[in-house]
């Protein structure tokens, strides 16, 4: 067999899965030339998450960093995530939308257009297949591994050839939430190579320390190419480290060699990376978590969520809401856990912790129940679409898409009566982002500051307590935790 080849996923996968996707292009640059010059198989430097923190957070026209990073970058392919018809959004755009958004991509330097439908729809891959095939440009599918009653390996090899029928020009095994065990890898692989003749790629998170050994015995199985990433931006909820995977493969025929003296100083750089991102990090995505096997959040989510979390007074029920994530994931008719359906199945566990079962349905998760994103694996509860139907009006049938009319011409009008850019790339930005990428447009949108995360308090602080007695036998407490004022209201009972 030959040497396997490694994707380099620092740049996209890495800060995404660890530091809830805020690096900024500065923090990028001046690496891009050691990085080219190690002799990756693909630079992972653009998609999924990063766009929207682009614009979103850190007041970056998402366009600009991938061009600066393709022209630093020049010799090593770019690869990006691109979630098929919803593109790097939530919801499913017209197909001049997705058209579009890849032939701008294309044009600023993107090679490898790594597409996956979070439902394994693959409906809601062709459009973005042909546009990256038109451009002359490399579409791989993305087959999203996950486990559930629904899901066997004869489902992921026909997703393969389906892929392979639609022109991509190679497969990726995407187990978004490091779920993927050593046995199933190796199954897999055999099976994928064997009905498909295209190289395959293995991505994993090692959140639960499976992607190592899969990763190892995949590469015994013949795969091609598997992802990792660098420390401190990989292992825990990222991918595998470079160093550690090369490591492994000592005495393996098919250990490629990769010079480590280059992956010290890259790690160096990164470590002061990290430290400037704390705020955004936190020990919880750095651990093994076994919780993982059982609701099956990808890595990506995991570190996005626990802020997302912390944002709504929630950090602290944040066990509840992992453990409601199966339920809701089974009522929805067994969905895989990969953007959008991990952000839409973990918002509604989110809900239903906070207001009972169901008595928050909201729109994104009624729309998966009546087929608005693809058809479901499995059955939908049909108590949930019930409700949603009387709530959203009735399901969809065939491609959603399809239903959907052309925007491109009417989103550059509506820049332009804005008095705003109107090529395509600030059209199917717009589309996805009006008002984070008008504000880009318009030169007014500033980066988010930080949360500062806060200072032990002293213990002294931390458990003292002024006690107001009122009338009613209630007793009012202020107190501090971490630095923090809260005040409770304690009645005596019994």
């Amino acid at each position: 067999m030959n040497t396997v080849t490694f994707n380099q996923n620092v740049l996209r996968d890495g800060h995404q899965s660890l530091a809830a996707t805020r690096m900024p292009t500065s923090a990028m640059l001046p690496v891009c030339g050691e990085l080219d010059a190690c002799g990756f198989n693909a630079l992972e430097t653009w998609g999924g998450a990063t766009i929207d923190a682009c614009v979103r957070y850190l007041a970056e026209d998402p366009f600009d960093r991938l061009g600066k990073l393709t022209a630093a970058a020049p010799k090593t392919p770019h690869m990006m995530l691109l979630r098929g018809q919803n593109i790097v959004q939530y919801t499913a755009f017209p197909d001049d939308v997705v058209q579009a958004f890849v032939a701008c991509t294309a044009a600023r330097g993107m090679t490898i257009f790594r597409i996956f439908d979070a439902l394994n729809d693959l409906k809601n891959t062709e459009v973005a297949v042909k546009a990256v095939l038109k451009a002359g440009k490399h579409p791989q599918g993305a087959i999203s591994y996950t486990i559930s009653p629904v899901h066997t390996v004869e489902l992921f090899v026909a997703n393969a050839r389906e892929f392979h029928r639609q022109g991509c020009q190679s497969i990726c095994i995407k187990d978004m939430a490091g779920l993927l065990a050593p046995g199933m890898a190796r199954e897999l692989v055999t099976k994928i190579k064997a009905a498909v003749p295209l190289p395959l790629v293995l991505h994993s998170h090692n959140t639960a320390c499976l992607a190592v050994p899969s990763y190892l015995a995949a590469i015994d199985a013949g795969v091609d190419i598997v992802d990792v990433s660098i420390a401190p931006f990989a292992n825990g909820t990222g991918q595998p480290d470079q160093a550690l995977m090369q490591a492994l493969l000592e005495g393996n025929p098919r250990k490629p060699a990769y010079d480590l003296a280059a992956y010290y100083r890259l790690r160096e750089h990164f470590t002061k990376v990290y430290a400037d991102l704390s705020a955004f990090t936190s020990p919880a995505n750095e651990r093994t978590d076994l919780d993982i096997l059982r609701f099956q959040v990808p890595g990506g989510m995991l570190s996005n969520f626990r802020n997302q979390l912390k944002e709504q007074n929630m950090a602290d029920r944040m066990p509840e809401v992992l453990d409601e994530i199966p339920r809701v994931r089974e009522a929805l008719g067994w969905i895989p856990l990969v953007t959008p359906t991990s952000q839409i199945v973990g918002t509604q566990a989110m809900l239903n912790v906070r207001f009972g079962r169901w008595k928050n349905l909201s729109q994104q998760a009624a729309e998966v129940a009546l087929g608005k994103y693809g058809q479901t694996p499995g059955t939908v509860d049909p108590e949930v679409k019930a409700l949603a139907i009387s709530k959203f009006g009735p399901p969809v049938e065939g491609r959603a898409a399809d239903q959907l009319k052309p925007r491109m011409e009417s989103l550059k009008a509506e820049l332009k009566a804005k008095g705003l850019r109107a090529d395509d790339e600030a059209a199917v930005l717009y589309a996805m982002f009006p008002s984070q990428t008008e504000a880009i447009l318009r030169g007014t949108a500033q980066p988010e500051k930080p949360p500062a995360k806060p200072a032990a308090a002293p213990v002294a602080a931390v458990a003292s307590a002024a006690a107001k007695p009122k009338p009613s036998g209630e007793r009012t407490f202020d107190f501090t935790v971490d630095g923090v004022r809260h005040q409770a209201v304690v009645a005596e009972v019994g």
